[in-house]
């Protein structure tokens, strides 16, 4: 039988645990803490994050490191974007060198602006050949439903992107395989920055007209920003680049989208985090994002903006204003 190691208990990584097993797949979901994993385990649900969702029998919940990734197929990395290198360093000493390393996370590490799988190649040098990326319209609720959808996974190596694509194909997760890793990985992290503003106009009541404006523009800056950082422009029109960012912006399910529109309605930043388990990715992707355009000279009007209503107190009202105040330009220009 197939066995895979899902590290990371969050509702994706829950999620994808549960697809597998579906299928037939030993998972075997990992969380550091003894108390949490014991939990999910004997109750055979993820209460915190996906409540109501049944653990088939062939999902198990560790808590120990070795018992998550020794003999594992594949590797499924799943944590918070900044806490994956901490991660990687508990595990990597239990890894076999023919097990595929797929990351599923969404973000920028802050210090280094690397992407999930530069850490992981930096974090294990001999994996770089076996390392993949997962990304598209993934709303972790609709997938564990059974409700369809489709996926693309990235990889350097086309073997191991038909590997991964054969391990996590399913009948209701249609899986596709690029080369791209780099297009692949930034559509998923900076759409959460878009997000962030669709929720914001959600919140201000500016309607569906404006939400598909920030959306399009959106897609500029991300392509712009991935492009400039070696990514396939196509991606972007892909599952990885649009598909994602319709699925986030449009879906109250997403995290980002609710803390914008949270934030919308006059909550600070700090308490909204405070009062969720869950992590918004779009928070400190931003931060990294500009860092990144500023390393690359590309405009990404929308995201400097929400940097100012996140971290400086802008008013959202006043930040839609100064974006429709620009000064007028081609719509393909820079693109």
């Amino acid at each position: 039988m197939v066995s895979v190691g899902v590290i990371g208990s969050g509702a994706w990584g829950t999620t994808l645990a549960i697809l597998l097993a579906r299928k037939g797949i030993a998972a075997t979901i990992w969380d550091h803490r003894p108390e949490r994993a014991l939990e999910m385990q004997h109750a055979r649900e993820n209460s915190v994050f996906l409540p109501g969702i049944h653990f088939p029998e062939a999902v198990r919940v560790t808590s120990d490191s070795a018992e998550a990734v020794q003999q594992k197929d594949m590797l499924l990395l799943v944590t918070p974007s900044q806490k994956l290198r901490e991660n990687l360093r508990l595990l990597t000493p239990h890894l076999s060198r023919q097990t595929l390393l797929v990351n599923a996370s969404k973000g920028i590490e802050i210090n280094s602006l690397q992407r999930m799988t530069e850490v992981i190649a930096e974090e294990i040098p001999d994996a770089q050949q076996r390392i993949a990326a997962l990304s598209g319209p993934n709303l972790s609720r609709e997938v564990a439903e059974g409700k369809p959808t489709a996926a693309v996974v990235a990889a350097y190596n086309a073997d191991v992107a038909r590997a991964a694509q054969d391990i996590i194909n399913f009948n209701t997760f249609r899986v596709y395989t690029s080369n791209d890793v780099i297009g692949v990985e930034l559509g998923g992290a900076l759409k959460n920055i878009i997000a962030i503003g669709a929720g914001f106009n959600d919140g201000l009541g500016y309607g569906e007209n404006a939400k598909a404006a920030i959306i399009t523009r959106g897609l500029a800056e991300i392509s712009r920003l991935g492009v400039a950082a070696g990514a396939n422009p196509l991606t972007f029109a892909g599952l990885a680049g649009m598909g994602d960012l319709v699925g986030t912006c449009a879906s109250p399910l997403s995290r980002n989208q609710q803390l914008g529109r949270r934030l919308a309605g006059g909550e600070k930043l700090a308490d909204i985090l405070k009062s969720t388990h869950s992590v918004a990715e779009g928070v400190s992707t931003t931060r990294a994002a500009l860092r990144m355009a500023d390393r690359y000279n590309v405009e990404m009007p929308i995201a400097r903006l929400l940097s100012q209503i996140l971290f400086e107190g802008l008013d959202p009202r006043k930040a839609v204003l100064e974006l429709m105040m620009r000064d007028p330009k081609g719509e393909l220009e820079d693109l």
